[in-house]
């Protein structure tokens, strides 16, 4: 059966369920994760991160952002409370056997950032929370707090990255994320989906008493190989958890499926241009 096909069955692949922690954990690295390099690499070509970086990566999850800080020299730690996604950044971090490698293993840390903290190191300069925000409701709640117990661990004026979701008409993938809130607001009577807004970003930086200090816009397409690998990449990032408890994940992928099939391409991959946001805040 060919890509193409694949429009006339309603439930392309189904994606590992929320309690399916190791699957979910290995969607995003293969698939999802990627799809934010070039927001990586644009942060840290803007601060210039190299062999004298002290990085704390929040919500680090499979590591890559970690990895790719590595390979430029710096000092990396990352946090996060998805065991499952640690376990995959432990195997990118760790050294190839008999070889050394410029990145060492790195720090992995189950937990929040104050499990980080180790006064017999210096402190961080850099301090990352790349999951973007400003697709949800209420994404941005458990930043704050995140953001709030890594200053302490910084230097004083260290930068602090924080990503956000680019405005809703340059972001094709709003469209998609668009069915989740729909479901939740319906079947749950809550708040699902917003727009990103200009503001958001400097929202949280003042909650957590950080300085801004600039911000930049980053492209980053959203392409997958074909239908299955967009539902399974997309399902991994947990956007669409709540629509899911709102009513039954086949329900949720069938419409989803629904929502991609205007970027599905003639030889079956699927592409959505996005523009992310970052802003740089410095610690007091």
């Amino acid at each position: 059966m060919t890509p193409m096909l694949v429009q006339h069955h309603p439930h392309p692949a189904s994606a590992p369920p929320a309690t399916d922690a190791p699957g979910r954990a290995r969607d995003w690295a293969e698939i999802q994760e990627r799809m934010l390099v070039p927001l990586y690499e644009a942060v840290y070509e803007h601060l210039e991160v190299g062999a004298g970086t002290r990085l704390l990566g929040l919500g680090c999850g499979s590591g890559l952002a970690l990895l790719m800080a590595a390979a430029r020299g710096a000092q990396v730690t990352g946090v996060d409370t998805d065991p499952a996604r640690l376990d995959l950044a432990r195997e990118r971090l760790r050294p190839e056997p008999g070889r050394r490698t410029p990145r060492g293993e790195g720090t992995l840390v189950c937990g929040g950032p104050e499990e980080a903290a180790d006064p017999t190191r210096p402190a961080y300069n850099l301090v990352t929370a790349f999951q973007p925000i400003g697709s949800a409701a209420d994404d941005s709640e458990g930043l704050v707090p995140a953001l709030s117990a890594a200053v302490p661990l910084a230097e004083r004026g260290s930068a602090v990255v924080l990503a956000g979701w680019g405005p809703p008409e340059r972001c094709a993938t709003s469209a998609v994320l668009r069915v989740a809130g729909r479901l939740t607001e319906r079947l749950q009577n809550r708040a699902g989906w917003r727009p990103a807004l200009r503001d958001d970003l400097e929202e949280v930086a003042a909650r957590a008493g950080l300085n801004p200090d600039g911000s930049g816009r980053v492209t980053c397409p959203f392409g997958y190989a074909d239908m299955a690998s967009a539902v399974r990449g997309l399902f991994s990032t947990g956007l669409f958890d709540a629509a899911v408890r709102a009513c039954d994940q086949e329900t949720v992928e069938k419409e989803v499926t629904e929502a991609l099939h205007p970027h599905q391409r003639p030889d079956g991959t699927v592409w959505m241009p996005n523009v992310f946001r970052y802003l740089v805040a410095r610690t007091p």
